[in-house]
C-alpha cells in the first residue's frame, strides 16, 4: 500500500470576518500545486483514490494538482480532515477499500505533519530528518506499507519512500 500525505498549497491570509475554511491559494500557492502534480505524474505517482479536506484551500490544491493527471482519480471529501489530528486522519485512512493500492489524501498541518511522523518507521535517513523538522505547504510525503489492509495501519509501520516540497523541486531544476 502507497500513501501520499500532500499538505495544502500557500493559502492567502485571513481577513477580518473570513472564515478560515474559505482561505483560498495565494499567488505562490497556485503555482506550487500544480507542480507537485507534474512531478507526482513524471515520477508515476498516481493515487488510485484521493480523498481532501472540504477547506477551500485544500480543494484548490486537490484541482490544480488534478490538472497534470492523465485522468482524474476517484475523488471524495471529508469533514475529518479539517482541523484533524492523528486520531482522525488514520480513522479516514482506515476506512480506504482494499481495492485501493496508493491513497492521496490532502489537508493541514500540524495534523498532516504528525501522522506522517507516527506511521514511519524506515526510509531515507535524510529525508526523514527534513520530514521531522517541517512539512512545508504543498509538500508530499509517499509512505509505503507492507500488507493490502488499510484496516491494519498503525503506527511505525510505513518507511518513507520520499519527501517532495516546492522548494526541493526549485533546487532539483537548478
Amino acid at each position: 500500500m502507497r500513501l501520499m500525505l500532500l499538505r495544502h498549497a500557500k493559502s492567502e491570509k485571513g481577513t477580518p470576518g473570513m472564515r478560515d475554511r474559505d482561505r483560498g491559494l495565494n499567488p505562490r500557492g497556485q503555482r506550487d500545486a500544480p507542480a507537485i502534480g507534474a512531478y507526482l505524474v513524471h515520477h508515476k505517482l498516481i493515487p488510485d483514490r484521493v480523498v481532501v479536506s472540504p477547506a477551500r484551500r485544500t480543494r484548490e490544491t486537490w484541482e490544480r494538482v488534478a490538472t497534470a493527471f492523465p485522468k482524474t482519480p476517484p475523488v471524495s471529501y471529508d469533514e475529518r480532515l479539517y482541523e484533524s489530528g492523528p486520531d482522525a486522519i488514520l480513522a479516514v485512512l482506515k476506512e480506504t477499500p482494499p481495492s485501493t493500492r496508493t491513497l492521496l489524501v490532502v489537508g493541514h498541518n500540524p495534523g498532516l505533519h504528525e501522522t506522517a511522523r507516527l506511521l514511519i518507521a524506515s526510509g531515507d535517513v535524510e529525508a526523514r530528518e527534513r520530514l521531522n523538522e517541517a512539512m512545508p505547504t504543498a509538500s508530499i510525503a509517499v509512505i509505503d506499507f507492507p500488507g493490502n489492509d488499510w484496516r491494519k495501519l498503525h503506527p511505525h509501520s510505513g518507511r518513507l519512500e520520499r519527501f517532495v516540497t516546492p522548494r526541493s523541486l526549485k533546487v532539483a531544476t537548478k
